[in-house]
């Protein structure tokens, strides 16, 4: 009987790693530890597959400016296209146009929502900062408390540094700004645009 290193289950599967390592740990499959890595039989493999069921998936995706609108729209198709080669089923496509630094996303909210009900068994965002800008370890591992797993197409590390750094600076900016001057607020468009002018000119 042949026995599948982890890895190699995880991409007959479909799944990530955790995935795996979280159904060894609760006897949802069997495995045999060899050493410090686990061994998973054929016959495991092939039940899981033919057992499958497709991930039912949410979609998020956000810009932290109305001027970012089309921005959104190219992300949401991106990320739509993406689930499909993939065979995902898309149960929910979330957006937000907010600072990464705002807890109270109307889109966030329901993600929650949807994450805690058991509605989605997989959550897909192109990077790690368009869920959160701060913090997206502890996202993650409370999604994976219930079940659900956090999926990032793209590595943050495609990112320059000094582009990361901007676009940090710019939701701080957007977030301390919404709240001094208002959501909507001419104030606030117009400290954004100056602060992304001058990041722009140096």
């Amino acid at each position: 009987m042949r026995l599948y290193r982890t890895g190699e289950v995880t991409k007959k599967l479909g799944v990530s790693t955790m995935t795996v390592r979280r159904w060894i740990k609760a006897g949802k499959i069997k495995a045999y530890q060899v050493g410090k890595e686990f061994r998973i039989p054929e016959n495991e493999v092939l039940r899981l597959l033919e057992g499958k069921v497709p991930d039912k998936v949410a979609i998020y995706a956000r810009v932290s400016s109305r001027d970012q609108k089309e921005d959104l729209e190219r992300q949401v198709e991106y990320l739509k296209n993406y689930c499909s080669s993939k065979g995902y089923q898309v149960a929910k496509i979330l957006t937000d146009i907010s600072s990464g630094l705002n807890e109270n996303r109307k889109g966030l909210k329901q993600l929650f929502k949807l994450v805690e009900s058991g509605e989605v068994t997989k959550v897909v965002i192109t990077y790690k900062d368009r869920l959160t800008r701060f913090g997206f370890k502890y996202l993650e591992q409370y999604f994976n408390s219930h079940g659900v797993e956090i999926e990032v197409i793209f590595d943050d590390e495609e990112k320059t540094p000094e582009k990361e750094l901007v676009e940090d600076l710019l939701d701080i900016v957007t977030s301390f700004a919404g709240k001094l001057y208002g959501a909507r607020s001419h104030k606030k468009k117009r400290l954004f645009e100056a602060v992304k002018n001058a990041l722009r000119d140096d």
